[in-house]
């Protein structure tokens, strides 16, 4: 018997699991969906689940290795974006 674990599938989280894994509530992880500015998603069974190399991806946006790094990356909304319509 081998002690590496057979490749599996890749794991799918749903939305409190994937705001738990990206350390957001629920809701703001409702609100990215919403406004298109978070990660992938997809619908199975009617259901919202990411995956979690999406979820990385996604947060890997967000990479700075400095505070002065420059903000072009930040995880913000898209620029036309229903919320970024309504800061303006």
């Amino acid at each position: 018997m081998s002690d590496t674990p057979p490749n599996l599938p890749p794991r799918f989280l749903r939305t409190p699991e994937a705001a738990r894994f990206l350390g957001l509530s629920g809701r703001t992880l409702e609100k990215h969906r919403y406004f298109g500015t978070g990660p992938a998603y997809r619908r199975i069974g009617g259901r919202v689940v990411y995956s979690v190399d999406d979820l990385r991806a996604w947060a890997d946006i967000g990479i700075k290795h400095s505070t002065s790094d420059p903000g072009q990356d930040d995880l913000m909304p898209r620029a036309d974006s229903a919320i970024a319509r309504s800061r303006r």
